[in-house]
């Protein structure tokens, strides 16, 4: 399972301390031109050492596509693409061959297989999800060609959380600090809980919202290919995500359905007939999209390795202590931003392809 998509498909390959990390996305459409500018920006969103509060791994994390691509458009053949590792310091790792640390994927992975890549974590680091950016990027070139934009931004770190929801902020500012968060203020006190916690060896927990505009009715396949499914699976799929809620989520669990409902009305912004007065369904019923902005966010655990020692069994289950080494992030969310944006893009125009089939769009 390491290809997600129907239409537009992604096949990822690679390990943290493997000689490269890559992908083949196919299924892009012919003819659109490949903005590289917009994926080394991308790439430079998720890449570590942005700040004092990531990891210091040096990676370029520059990108080089093998097919798929000729006089800078998309021929419509698969695009092939690797970015090396230049940056491994696999004997970090070296003490863990025989221990399991917690909350990692290092027990369960020898469960499955038998076997593991102790280094970094090998598949199941998060820097596997570099592929992620490199697909989105390009699915994030044909959207934009429909008028259809992403914006995923951090909206908690820890106990400090955004006011308001995203219609109260200029997300424009999203990345104009180290935490991603659009409300400089907010920002201020993350990046002051992050930095005492980097003092202290300790890791946070958080959460990031992201929106989708210019998005079309008609996206979705009932039953079992509702759009907010496909989202969520979308989500969960990302490393260290624990939740997914879309719309107002686990609030309306609270609410009658007369304050619920979003009411529908007529339209007078000259785009569609219908629309609705308030968004508590997040842009999508009955698993297909209705046009308005569909919205949701995603809850990050705390980064496991800390820099602290941890009691844990090696492989015997005899009792031993885990010593701190590595470079690592003292929360997950500020680089995972990108990710998100890319893993809604692709399921996106996944859908977007689907409904143009299906002669909805």
């Amino acid at each position: 399972m390491n290809t997600t998509g129907q239409l537009f498909r992604l096949t990822t390959f690679g390990e943290s301390h493997g000689e490269a990390i890559g992908g083949v996305v196919d299924g892009m459409p012919a003819g659109v031109e490949i903005d590289m500018a917009l994926v080394e920006k991308e790439l430079k969103r998720r890449r570590p050492g942005q700040s004092n509060l990531t990891s210091t791994r040096n990676e370029a994390d520059e990108v080089r596509f093998l097919s798929g691509i000729f006089e800078g458009k998309s021929t419509g053949a698969p695009i092939a693409f690797i970015v090396e590792n230049n940056d491994q310091r696999s004997s970090d790792y070296e003490h863990l061959r025989n221990i399991y640390r917690p909350s990692h994927a290092d027990y369960v992975y020898e469960q499955k297989y038998g076997i593991r890549d102790f280094r970094g974590g090998g598949r199941s680091s998060a820097r596997v999800t570099l592929s992620r950016i490199v697909a989105g990027a390009l699915a994030k070139m044909v959207l934009r060609r429909a008028g259809i934009g992403i914006t995923a931004y951090t909206c908690q770190i820890g106990d400090i959380v955004l006011e308001h929801d995203y219609t109260h902020y200029d997300l424009t500012k999203t990345d104009d600090n180290d935490v991603r968060c659009p409300d400089a203020a907010t920002a201020s006190r993350m990046i002051s809980l992050l930095k005492a916690l980097r003092n202290e060896g300790d890791t946070i927990g958080g959460a990031a919202a992201c929106v989708i505009t210019g998005c079309p009715a008609g996206l979705g396949e009932p039953e079992f290919g509702k759009l907010n499914a496909a989202l969520g699976a979308a989500m969960l799929s990302i490393n260290a995500v624990k939740a997914f809620q879309i719309g107002a989520g686990f609030d309306v669990a609270a609410l009658r359905g007369s304050r619920a409902n979003d009411i529908f009305v007529k339209s007078d912004d000259g785009k569609r007939k219908v629309r609705t007065l308030t968004n508590h369904s997040g842009g999508i019923q009955g698993g297909i999209s209705n046009g308005e902005d569909i919205y949701f966010s995603v809850a990050f655990k705390p980064i496991p390795t800390i820099m602290r020692e941890q009691e844990t069994v090696d492989r015997d289950g005899n009792k031993t202590i885990i010593e701190p080494r590595g470079r690592h992030d003292v929360c997950a969310v500020p680089r995972a931003i990108p990710i998100i944006e890319s893993m809604a893009a692709m399921t996106i125009l996944d859908h977007w392809l689907m409904a143009k089939i299906s002669n909805i769009l």
